[in-house]
């Protein structure tokens, strides 16, 4: 399989795996206890703690691990909402559906600012809504067009108005470099396995200094901000996850994977007649290529990629048995029809040029055999195996 998916997850790397199996087969301890094994545990988890720290520019002290990103959000926002005073909660239009299911549920007034047809954040717009706000909830990349929020410009506005800021860093962090400190954020979410770590495993920057309101009460974990035992695990193949991550930066990972994504558009979209492609294209992660097939159903393109041994997402969501164009195509003014045909291509370091040529070949055919037998219109297509 050629996995060009890893927006959705990352494929954990070998050392991510083996720095996690003694901690599934050797030492079981709790990292809370006294003795010596327990007291180990606690070391590999301050040393993990550490490496994922380094990797957004943080103190170790201001790392609160969670079990997902998820999680890690809601912490995030639960505390803002707790803490802020009165006001609306001012996101962006195109937020991760953990922070829009959030506050549509929170007890106060939501401020969805619009984006560009790129995909990026109406700053007027923004400022605009900064006067009545409570707190700012705004993501550093997009999950689905990989496209770069004006964060800088965020956050100075925010400042201005004295409001506190949540940065949803799940799709940016280890993929383009992530600095706490530069930017100012307040809170800040990643996750383990969207570069290379475990699943089941999170972290929450809190600021230090800053006010945090715990959700999660119990045993005192995590400096009495997320009470629970840790997965120390998982934490521990986080940790090797994010110094592998840090490294790689440093070393032009990201210019490499921009190179493999540049290379697979170019054939593609050189092959293909109506393809187009979606999102701001300077102001995007180095990984993700989101792409429309002009008179090609998705949901078809995906089975004949499968199919194919290509793993790719749909760029239009399926919900109850009606497909929909997601949020984040309709925020960007994506006609229906249009996004109805998107798919998403992410790819990460451990991919190969050749392999991801043979993905672009593939892509290629699949939409030439779906045209074939679609004709030109948009709708259900019985695909026949063999």
């Amino acid at each position: 399989m050629i996995y060009l998916d890893a927006n959705a997850t990352t494929v954990m790397l070998p050392e991510a795996l083996e720095a996690m199996l003694p901690w599934l087969q050797g030492n079981h301890a709790n990292p809370s206890g006294v003795y010596r094994a327990a007291r180990l545990a606690r070391k590999a988890m301050d040393e993990a703690r550490g490496h994922v720290a380094e990797l957004i520019g943080a103190d170790a002290g201001e790392i609160v691990f969670t079990g997902t990103g998820t999680e890690s959000v809601n912490m995030a926002l639960q505390s803002l909402d707790e803490l802020a005073g009165e006001g609306s909660a001012v996101v962006s239009a195109i937020e991760h559906s953990a922070v829009l299911r959030f506050v549509e549920n929170a007890k106060r007034n939501v401020s969805k600012i619009p984006v560009d047809a790129g995909g990026r954040l109406d700053l007027d717009a923004f400022e605009a809504a900064c006067k009545t706000a409570a707190y700012v909830s705004v993501m550093s990349a997009n999950n689905e067009t990989g496209v770069i929020q004006p964060l800088t410009e965020v956050i100075s506005i925010a400042r201005e108005h004295g409001l506190p800021i949540h940065c949803d860093a799940v799709q940016a962090a280890g993929k383009i470099p992530v600095d706490v400190r530069r930017e100012a954020i307040d809170l800040l979410s990643i996750s383990g396995h969207k570069f290379h770590g475990p699943k089941g495993v999170g972290a929450l920057y809190v600021r230090s200094g800053l006010d945090f309101h715990t959700m999660i009460h119990g045993g005192g974990q995590e400096s009495g901000r997320r009470s629970g035992t840790e997965n120390v695990a998982g934490i521990v193949a986080m940790g090797e996850a994010a110094r592998l991550a840090k490294i790689a930066l440093e070393t032009g990972s990201a210019d490499r994977v921009r190179e493999m994504r540049d290379g697979f558009e170019k054939l593609v979209m050189g092959s293909v007649s109506g393809c187009m492609r979606n999102g701001d294209i300077t102001f995007r992660l180095p990984n993700t290529s989101h792409l429309s097939f002009e008179s090609c159903d998705a949901a078809g393109l995906l089975i004949l990629l499968d199919e194919a041994g290509v793993a790719c997402s749909a760029g239009s969501a399926c919900m109850t048995g009606k497909r929909q164009p997601s949020h984040v195509q309709l925020a960007m003014g994506i006609p229906d029809v249009r996004a109805k045909t998107s798919l998403r291509f992410s790819f990460s370091r451990l991919n190969t040029h050749d392999e991801v040529m043979q993905a672009a070949e593939k892509t290629i055919r699949a939409v030439e055999k779906l045209r074939s037998v679609q004709g030109s219109g948009i709708g259900p297509v019985a695909i026949h195996y063999g």
